[in-house]
């Protein structure tokens, strides 16, 4: 079977990749910012190392969340488009916080807003659903 099937034998599409590049990118990093608040929190001087190990950690486990998302896009597997959709829908009011904190967080904002858009309009389109075998309702 080669790359560009997957088990099911549906075709990946170049959406389907860019939407799993982008679940990937997102889930790489939530990954390396609950690695840098667990380093901090172990060997750094936090206001309480307990909170930002537990940060950290809790980070880490939300990081698997676009990760999976990302293989089963790859994958061309039906069900990694919900929580595809779901990550992006809570992107957007994290966006929007992280880009009203002023300084490098404006920067940072709008680059997750840009990206959650992207991958919302990427998990729309319907060559997207069609290659996760995702029926049309009445047409």
């Amino acid at each position: 079977m080669s790359g560009e099937q997957s088990s099911a034998g549906k075709r990946r599409t170049p959406r389907l990749t860019a939407a799993a590049a982008v679940a990937a990118a997102e889930g790489a990093a939530l990954a390396a910012w609950g690695v840098v608040m667990l380093v901090l929190g172990l060997v750094g001087d936090p206001d309480s190392p307990q909170q930002a190990e537990a940060g950290g950690l809790t980070v880490l486990a939300l990081a698997a969340m676009p990760l999976a998302a990302a293989y089963g896009l790859w994958h061309a597997r039906r069900w990694s488009r919900g929580p595809a959709l779901i990550i992006q829908l809570v992107a957007l009011p994290v966006a929007w916080t992280m880009s009203q904190s002023g300084g490098p967080m404006i920067a940072a904002g709008a680059a997750l807003g840009a990206a959650a858009v992207a991958e919302l309009v990427l998990l729309v389109h319907p060559a997207a659903t069609d290659a996760l075998g995702i029926g049309r309702t009445a047409q």
